[in-house]
Protein backbone atom coordinates (compact mmCIF):
# COMPACT_ATOMS: atom_id res chain seq x y z
CA UNK A 1 0.00 0.00 0.00
CA UNK A 2 1.31 3.42 -0.96
CA UNK A 3 1.44 5.80 1.99
CA UNK A 4 1.78 9.48 1.21
CA UNK A 5 1.60 11.62 4.33
CA UNK A 6 3.79 14.57 3.35
CA UNK A 7 2.08 17.79 4.47
CA UNK A 8 2.04 21.36 3.19
CA UNK A 9 1.18 24.20 5.55
CA UNK A 10 -0.81 26.08 2.92
CA UNK A 11 -2.79 22.98 1.96
CA UNK A 12 -3.43 22.01 5.56
CA UNK A 13 -4.86 25.45 6.24
CA UNK A 14 -7.16 25.08 3.25
CA UNK A 15 -8.34 21.65 4.42
CA UNK A 16 -9.09 22.93 7.90
CA UNK A 17 -11.30 25.65 6.41
CA UNK A 18 -13.17 23.22 4.17
CA UNK A 19 -16.33 21.85 5.74
CA UNK A 20 -16.15 18.79 3.50
CA UNK A 21 -12.54 18.16 4.57
CA UNK A 22 -11.62 17.29 0.99
CA UNK A 23 -8.14 15.87 0.33
CA UNK A 24 -7.81 18.32 -2.57
CA UNK A 25 -8.25 22.05 -3.18
CA UNK A 26 -11.84 22.10 -4.37
CA UNK A 27 -13.32 24.73 -6.66
CA UNK A 28 -16.15 25.74 -4.33
CA UNK A 29 -13.69 26.43 -1.52
CA UNK A 30 -11.50 28.50 -3.82
CA UNK A 31 -14.50 30.56 -4.94
CA UNK A 32 -15.52 31.24 -1.33
CA UNK A 33 -11.98 32.35 -0.55
CA UNK A 34 -11.72 34.48 -3.68
CA UNK A 35 -15.14 36.13 -3.67
CA UNK A 36 -16.24 35.80 -0.06
CA UNK A 37 -19.30 33.67 -0.80
CA UNK A 38 -20.65 30.90 -2.97
CA UNK A 39 -20.24 31.65 -6.66
CA UNK A 40 -21.83 29.76 -9.55
CA UNK A 41 -21.02 29.39 -13.24
CA UNK A 42 -23.53 30.68 -15.78
CA UNK A 43 -23.08 28.72 -19.06
CA UNK A 44 -22.96 30.66 -22.33
CA UNK A 45 -23.54 28.97 -25.68
CA UNK A 46 -21.94 30.62 -28.72
CA UNK A 47 -22.17 29.53 -32.37
CA UNK A 48 -18.49 28.66 -32.09
CA UNK A 49 -16.49 26.54 -34.47
CA UNK A 50 -13.33 24.52 -34.12
CA UNK A 51 -10.21 24.35 -36.30
CA UNK A 52 -10.17 20.62 -35.69
CA UNK A 53 -13.52 20.34 -37.46
CA UNK A 54 -13.48 22.89 -40.27
CA UNK A 55 -10.31 21.67 -42.01
CA UNK A 56 -7.88 24.30 -40.76
CA UNK A 57 -6.23 21.69 -38.53
CA UNK A 58 -8.28 18.57 -39.28
CA UNK A 59 -11.81 17.43 -39.97
CA UNK A 60 -14.21 15.44 -37.84
CA UNK A 61 -12.99 16.86 -34.54
CA UNK A 62 -11.83 14.85 -31.54
CA UNK A 63 -13.12 11.30 -31.72
CA UNK A 64 -15.06 11.73 -28.45
CA UNK A 65 -16.66 15.07 -29.30
CA UNK A 66 -20.38 15.23 -30.10
CA UNK A 67 -22.19 17.73 -32.27
CA UNK A 68 -22.88 19.97 -29.27
CA UNK A 69 -19.17 20.27 -28.47
CA UNK A 70 -18.40 20.08 -24.77
CA UNK A 71 -21.66 21.69 -23.75
CA UNK A 72 -25.14 20.36 -23.11
CA UNK A 73 -28.11 21.65 -21.12
CA UNK A 74 -27.40 25.06 -22.68
CA UNK A 75 -29.63 27.82 -23.96
CA UNK A 76 -29.76 28.23 -27.77
CA UNK A 77 -26.67 29.84 -29.28
CA UNK A 78 -28.77 32.34 -31.25
CA UNK A 79 -29.72 34.14 -28.03
CA UNK A 80 -27.51 37.17 -27.23
CA UNK A 81 -24.86 36.53 -24.60
CA UNK A 82 -26.37 39.05 -22.18
CA UNK A 83 -29.81 37.45 -22.49
CA UNK A 84 -28.41 33.99 -21.81
CA UNK A 85 -26.58 35.26 -18.75
CA UNK A 86 -29.59 37.11 -17.35
CA UNK A 87 -31.89 34.11 -17.84
CA UNK A 88 -29.43 31.71 -16.21
CA UNK A 89 -28.61 34.20 -13.48
CA UNK A 90 -32.25 34.51 -12.51
CA UNK A 91 -32.78 30.75 -12.46
CA UNK A 92 -29.53 29.72 -10.75
CA UNK A 93 -29.57 32.66 -8.36
CA UNK A 94 -32.99 31.72 -7.04
CA UNK A 95 -32.36 27.97 -7.02
CA UNK A 96 -29.09 28.15 -5.09
CA UNK A 97 -29.54 31.50 -3.32
CA UNK A 98 -26.32 32.98 -4.72
CA UNK A 99 -25.40 36.54 -5.65
CA UNK A 100 -22.10 36.16 -7.52
CA UNK A 101 -21.48 34.45 -10.82
CA UNK A 102 -18.97 33.37 -13.45
CA UNK A 103 -19.79 33.78 -17.14
CA UNK A 104 -18.63 30.49 -18.65
CA UNK A 105 -18.20 30.34 -22.43
CA UNK A 106 -18.38 26.59 -22.55
CA UNK A 107 -18.69 24.72 -25.82
CA UNK A 108 -16.20 24.30 -28.67
CA UNK A 109 -13.34 26.81 -29.12
CA UNK A 110 -14.62 30.16 -27.92
CA UNK A 111 -11.59 32.19 -28.97
CA UNK A 112 -11.94 30.88 -32.53
CA UNK A 113 -13.77 33.98 -33.76
CA UNK A 114 -12.60 37.00 -35.75
CA UNK A 115 -11.27 39.62 -33.35
CA UNK A 116 -14.20 42.06 -33.49
CA UNK A 117 -16.79 39.28 -33.14
CA UNK A 118 -14.91 37.85 -30.18
CA UNK A 119 -14.72 41.25 -28.47
CA UNK A 120 -18.46 41.81 -28.92
CA UNK A 121 -19.36 38.44 -27.40
CA UNK A 122 -17.07 38.78 -24.40
CA UNK A 123 -18.03 42.41 -23.72
CA UNK A 124 -21.64 41.34 -23.22
CA UNK A 125 -20.56 39.27 -20.20
CA UNK A 126 -19.80 42.40 -18.17
CA UNK A 127 -23.03 42.59 -16.20
CA UNK A 128 -23.75 43.16 -12.48
CA UNK A 129 -22.70 40.31 -10.16
CA UNK A 130 -20.46 38.59 -12.76
CA UNK A 131 -17.08 38.48 -11.03
CA UNK A 132 -15.19 36.30 -13.52
CA UNK A 133 -15.20 35.11 -17.11
CA UNK A 134 -14.08 31.59 -18.02
CA UNK A 135 -13.47 30.80 -21.70
CA UNK A 136 -13.09 27.27 -23.05
CA UNK A 137 -10.74 26.87 -26.02
CA UNK A 138 -7.85 24.96 -27.63
CA UNK A 139 -4.06 25.43 -27.57
CA UNK A 140 -4.04 26.54 -31.22
CA UNK A 141 -6.64 29.30 -30.70
CA UNK A 142 -4.63 31.59 -28.41
CA UNK A 143 -4.31 34.72 -30.54
CA UNK A 144 -2.31 37.80 -29.42
CA UNK A 145 -5.07 40.32 -30.26
CA UNK A 146 -7.69 38.32 -28.39
CA UNK A 147 -5.45 37.90 -25.35
CA UNK A 148 -4.58 41.61 -25.29
CA UNK A 149 -8.28 42.44 -25.35
CA UNK A 150 -8.88 40.12 -22.39
CA UNK A 151 -5.93 41.61 -20.50
CA UNK A 152 -7.24 45.15 -21.06
CA UNK A 153 -10.75 44.12 -20.01
CA UNK A 154 -9.46 42.52 -16.82
CA UNK A 155 -7.48 45.64 -15.92
CA UNK A 156 -10.39 47.97 -16.74
CA UNK A 157 -13.21 46.06 -15.03
CA UNK A 158 -11.47 44.04 -12.32
CA UNK A 159 -13.20 40.89 -13.56
CA UNK A 160 -11.04 37.75 -13.33
CA UNK A 161 -10.43 35.92 -16.61
CA UNK A 162 -9.48 32.27 -17.00
CA UNK A 163 -8.76 30.40 -20.23
CA UNK A 164 -9.84 26.74 -20.00
CA UNK A 165 -7.58 24.89 -22.42
CA UNK A 166 -7.95 21.25 -23.41
CA UNK A 167 -4.90 19.01 -22.99
CA UNK A 168 -6.62 15.67 -22.20
CA UNK A 169 -3.41 13.59 -22.21
CA UNK A 170 0.31 14.13 -21.65
CA UNK A 171 1.06 11.42 -24.23
CA UNK A 172 1.42 12.61 -27.84
CA UNK A 173 0.50 9.17 -29.20
CA UNK A 174 -2.75 9.32 -27.27
CA UNK A 175 -3.46 12.80 -28.64
CA UNK A 176 -3.00 11.43 -32.16
CA UNK A 177 -5.44 8.60 -31.46
CA UNK A 178 -7.97 11.11 -30.14
CA UNK A 179 -7.47 13.26 -33.26
CA UNK A 180 -6.81 16.27 -31.06
CA UNK A 181 -4.88 18.09 -33.79
CA UNK A 182 -2.25 19.47 -31.38
CA UNK A 183 0.70 18.20 -29.38
CA UNK A 184 1.62 18.32 -25.71
CA UNK A 185 4.24 20.92 -26.61
CA UNK A 186 1.56 23.08 -28.27
CA UNK A 187 -0.44 23.03 -25.05
CA UNK A 188 2.41 24.21 -22.83
CA UNK A 189 3.36 26.94 -25.29
CA UNK A 190 -0.25 28.13 -25.12
CA UNK A 191 -0.09 28.14 -21.32
CA UNK A 192 2.96 30.39 -21.41
CA UNK A 193 1.30 32.77 -23.86
CA UNK A 194 -1.85 33.10 -21.74
CA UNK A 195 0.11 33.63 -18.54
CA UNK A 196 2.19 36.26 -20.32
CA UNK A 197 -0.95 38.39 -20.58
CA UNK A 198 -1.66 38.08 -16.87
CA UNK A 199 -4.56 35.67 -17.39
CA UNK A 200 -5.24 32.42 -15.56
CA UNK A 201 -5.21 28.93 -17.08
CA UNK A 202 -7.35 25.90 -16.34
CA UNK A 203 -6.16 22.64 -17.95
CA UNK A 204 -8.63 19.93 -18.99
CA UNK A 205 -7.41 16.33 -18.61
CA UNK A 206 -9.01 12.89 -18.97
CA UNK A 207 -7.86 10.44 -16.29
CA UNK A 208 -9.04 7.10 -17.67
CA UNK A 209 -7.85 6.98 -21.26
CA UNK A 210 -6.82 3.31 -21.63
CA UNK A 211 -3.89 4.21 -23.93
CA UNK A 212 -2.27 6.14 -21.08
CA UNK A 213 -0.42 4.58 -18.17
CA UNK A 214 -0.44 5.43 -14.49
CA UNK A 215 3.02 6.91 -15.07
CA UNK A 216 1.51 9.20 -17.72
CA UNK A 217 -1.06 10.39 -15.19
CA UNK A 218 1.63 11.23 -12.62
CA UNK A 219 3.76 12.93 -15.29
CA UNK A 220 0.77 15.01 -16.39
CA UNK A 221 0.25 16.36 -12.87
CA UNK A 222 3.98 17.02 -12.49
CA UNK A 223 4.19 18.96 -15.76
CA UNK A 224 1.01 20.97 -15.16
CA UNK A 225 2.40 21.91 -11.75
CA UNK A 226 5.76 22.93 -13.22
CA UNK A 227 4.00 25.02 -15.89
CA UNK A 228 2.16 26.96 -13.20
CA UNK A 229 -1.41 26.31 -14.31
CA UNK A 230 -3.88 27.82 -11.87
CA UNK A 231 -6.67 25.26 -12.12
CA UNK A 232 -7.39 21.80 -13.52
CA UNK A 233 -10.63 20.21 -14.61
CA UNK A 234 -10.44 16.42 -14.48
CA UNK A 235 -12.72 14.34 -16.68
CA UNK A 236 -13.76 10.74 -16.64
CA UNK A 237 -14.11 9.46 -20.18
CA UNK A 238 -17.64 9.27 -21.53
CA UNK A 239 -18.68 7.90 -24.91
CA UNK A 240 -21.48 9.38 -27.02
CA UNK A 241 -23.49 7.75 -29.77
CA UNK A 242 -22.78 9.25 -33.17
CA UNK A 243 -19.08 9.85 -32.52
CA UNK A 244 -16.03 8.03 -33.89
CA UNK A 245 -15.26 6.78 -30.39
CA UNK A 246 -18.85 5.64 -30.03
CA UNK A 247 -18.56 3.58 -33.21
CA UNK A 248 -15.32 1.98 -32.02
CA UNK A 249 -16.91 1.19 -28.65
CA UNK A 250 -20.01 -0.40 -30.20
CA UNK A 251 -17.83 -2.47 -32.54
CA UNK A 252 -15.84 -3.81 -29.57
CA UNK A 253 -12.66 -2.12 -30.80
CA UNK A 254 -12.31 0.18 -27.78
CA UNK A 255 -12.30 -1.09 -24.21
CA UNK A 256 -12.82 1.19 -21.22
CA UNK A 257 -10.83 0.88 -18.01
CA UNK A 258 -12.33 -0.63 -14.86
CA UNK A 259 -13.80 1.92 -12.46
CA UNK A 260 -11.22 1.06 -9.81
CA UNK A 261 -8.46 2.07 -12.25
CA UNK A 262 -10.04 5.48 -12.76
CA UNK A 263 -10.26 5.95 -8.99
CA UNK A 264 -6.62 4.97 -8.50
CA UNK A 265 -5.45 7.22 -11.34
CA UNK A 266 -7.33 10.17 -9.89
CA UNK A 267 -5.59 9.62 -6.56
CA UNK A 268 -2.21 9.44 -8.29
CA UNK A 269 -2.90 12.61 -10.30
CA UNK A 270 -3.93 14.60 -7.22
CA UNK A 271 -1.01 13.37 -5.15
CA UNK A 272 1.42 14.73 -7.81
CA UNK A 273 -0.41 18.03 -8.28
CA UNK A 274 0.87 21.25 -6.71
CA UNK A 275 -1.41 21.80 -3.67
CA UNK A 276 -2.05 25.41 -4.69
CA UNK A 277 -3.72 24.35 -7.97
CA UNK A 278 -7.51 24.56 -7.81
CA UNK A 279 -9.38 21.40 -8.83
CA UNK A 280 -12.59 22.38 -10.59
CA UNK A 281 -13.94 18.84 -10.70
CA UNK A 282 -12.90 15.19 -10.79
CA UNK A 283 -15.65 13.44 -12.77
CA UNK A 284 -17.59 14.03 -15.98
CA UNK A 285 -21.31 14.03 -16.63
CA UNK A 286 -22.86 13.34 -20.04
CA UNK A 287 -26.19 13.89 -21.86
CA UNK A 288 -28.22 10.78 -20.92
CA UNK A 289 -30.10 10.42 -24.18
CA UNK A 290 -26.93 9.95 -26.27
CA UNK A 291 -24.55 8.32 -23.81
CA UNK A 292 -23.22 4.85 -24.51
CA UNK A 293 -20.85 4.82 -21.54
CA UNK A 294 -20.22 7.07 -18.55
CA UNK A 295 -18.68 6.18 -15.20
CA UNK A 296 -19.71 2.52 -15.50
CA UNK A 297 -23.35 3.64 -15.07
CA UNK A 298 -22.50 4.79 -11.56
CA UNK A 299 -23.69 8.15 -10.22
CA UNK A 300 -20.95 10.77 -10.21
CA UNK A 301 -21.44 11.60 -6.53
CA UNK A 302 -20.98 7.92 -5.70
CA UNK A 303 -17.78 7.81 -7.76
CA UNK A 304 -16.61 10.98 -6.00
CA UNK A 305 -17.17 9.31 -2.62
CA UNK A 306 -15.24 6.26 -3.82
CA UNK A 307 -12.30 8.52 -4.74
CA UNK A 308 -12.34 10.10 -1.28
CA UNK A 309 -12.50 6.68 0.37
CA UNK A 310 -9.56 5.45 -1.71
CA UNK A 311 -7.45 8.50 -0.90
CA UNK A 312 -8.22 8.20 2.80
CA UNK A 313 -7.35 4.51 2.78
CA UNK A 314 -4.06 5.12 0.97
CA UNK A 315 -3.15 8.21 2.99
CA UNK A 316 -3.20 10.45 -0.09
CA UNK A 317 -3.85 14.18 -0.41
CA UNK A 318 -3.23 16.73 -3.11
CA UNK A 319 0.46 17.45 -3.45
CA UNK A 320 1.72 14.75 -1.12
CA UNK A 321 4.05 13.47 -3.88
CA UNK A 322 4.64 16.88 -5.44
CA UNK A 323 8.27 17.89 -5.72
CA UNK A 324 8.62 21.65 -5.92
CA UNK A 325 11.26 22.69 -8.53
Amino acid sequence: MHICLKTHNKRSKILNNDNLNLPYYGFSEYLKQRYGERTYKLPVNLPAGCPNRDGRVATGGCIFCGEEGAGFELLPSFLPVREQLLKNKEYIGKKYNVQKFIAYFQNYSNTYFPYKVFCEYISQAIIPDVVAIYISTRPDCIYPEHMQFLKDMKEKTGVDITLEIGLQSINNETLKFLNRGHTVEDFFQAVERVKGYGLDVCAHVIQDLPMDTVEDIACCADQLSSAGVHQVKCHSLYILDGTVLGDLYQQGRFQVLPLEDFIKRTGVFLSHLDPSVVVQRLISRAPKERTLYCNHSTGWWKVHDMILEYMTKEGLSQGCSYQKP
